[in-house]
């Protein structure tokens, strides 16, 4: 376990839970911030799909409140509530990564200075770390769910995994 800062949208924490792979980020990361509209999200609107009983039992998940809520609110025009949220959250505890899938949001962390890394790059971090023996067992049961990724992107990801 670390002490680094993390904070996760709720596409992550969905795609982690279909494939009983949430406990990588407790592996990598310890404890692992959310804001509170991911919360609603996966766990109050989450009507029994993946990730809610597994993040609501997850005592290392913590729920945090956005300081900087303008800021939340001026993202709105081009990303969702949680998107929105977790960069700001992200910010605002000056985190080590933030763990965000969709394009357009990990491009504005970026933009920000946020260091990204997505559920794909989970699967890096923790074969590299040895959590996991390969990469390429979970890219198929995660192409099993509504998880969507190119094959360009899962070569890629492959390559970089040594598989």
């Amino acid at each position: 376990m670390s002490d680094l800062k993390v904070v996760s949208n709720a596409g992550p924490l969905i795609s982690l839970s279909s494939i009983n792979q949430l406990n990588l980020l407790k592996l990598l990361f310890g404890t692992v911030f959310i804001p509170q509209a991911v919360y609603r999200e996966v766990v109050i609107l989450g009507d029994n799909r993946p990730g809610q009983t597994e993040v609501l039992k997850a005592d290392w998940i913590r729920q945090l409140n956005v300081g900087n809520t303008a800021m939340s609110r001026l993202m709105l025009d081009k990303l969702d509530e949680g998107e929105s949220e977790s960069i700001v959250l992200a910010s605002d505890l000056n985190a080590d990564y933030i763990i965000l899938d969709e394009k357009l949001a990990r491009r504005k962390a970026k933009r920000i200075g946020l260091s990204v890394v997505g559920t794909l790059g989970i699967f890096l971090m923790a074969k590299k770390a040895s959590h996991i023996q390969d990469v390429a067992s979970l890219l198929a049961d995660l192409e099993k769910t509504p998880f969507r990724m190119d094959n360009r992107i899962r070569l890629k990801i492959l390559e970089k995994a040594g598989e």
